[in-house]
């Protein structure tokens, strides 16, 4: 059986725009996409409400560095056949970073670390597949549009997701997802997906891990 490791943030972890904590566990992209897989691939989820890619929060209580706190997650859950990176949206925050094309650089920083942890363990590299999140949406919520810099840097920088991600995902020759293609952000908090689209992501990625790990 393959071993998929699912990192990301709070579209990872199951985030609820309703109000509620979290979505089910059944509802959570990671858990559509192991279902999907039937049986052929067991899916770790780690999806932390905030992660970046590779900077820090301070405001945060917790460690949102994503390229930090990655190699530990690689050393406890490896070996690995595959890791599936969506991670960006955090990064759009001005007190953050502010742009889509640095948080791609990100995403680069990360498929560097995940190569190299297998290479210091002299492993086979894990497939790489990396998820250009879901765009920003209009919302009323003004606290989480005020996070995000507005709603029009909010949106113009998550349109560019896809467009930046596809390029890296080419350089450095990985897979590459569109999450904006199968779900949308919900108008409650104009970035948080209901369970439908939380599940569509990991439904959506079945196509692509069946072909990259040939299950």
């Amino acid at each position: 059986m393959k071993t998929i490791l699912a990192y990301g943030d709070s579209l990872t972890f199951g985030a609820n725009p309703s109000g509620g904590a979290r979505h089910a566990y059944e509802d959570r992209w990671p858990t559509a996409l192991e279902k999907g897989l039937g049986g052929k691939a067991r899916v770790i989820a780690e999806g932390l409400g905030g992660r970046t890619t590779v900077s820090d929060d301070w405001y945060a209580n917790a460690d949102r560095n994503g390229a930090r706190i990655l190699p530990t997650l690689l050393e406890s859950h490896g070996p690995l056949d595959m890791v599936i990176i969506m991670l960006g949206t955090n990064d759009l925050k001005p007190a953050i970073c502010g742009s889509a094309l640095e948080a791609s650089f990100g995403m680069r920083r990360l498929v560097q670390i995940i190569r190299g942890h297998a290479a210091g363990r002299n492993e086979p590299a894990p497939e790489i597949v990396l998820v250009a999140p879901p765009l920003l949406c209009d919302s009323d919520n003004a606290d989480m549009m005020g996070h995000f810099g507005g709603l029009a840097h909010g949106l113009e920088q998550s349109s560019q997701f896809a467009a930046h991600y596809a390029r890296r995902a080419q350089e450095w020759n990985t897979g590459f997802f569109d999450a904006a293609t199968v779900a949308k952000a919900d108008p409650q908090d104009g970035v948080h997906l209901d369970a439908a689209n939380t599940r569509a992501i990991g439904e959506g990625l079945v196509p692509v891990v069946k072909s990259m790990l040939a299950i």
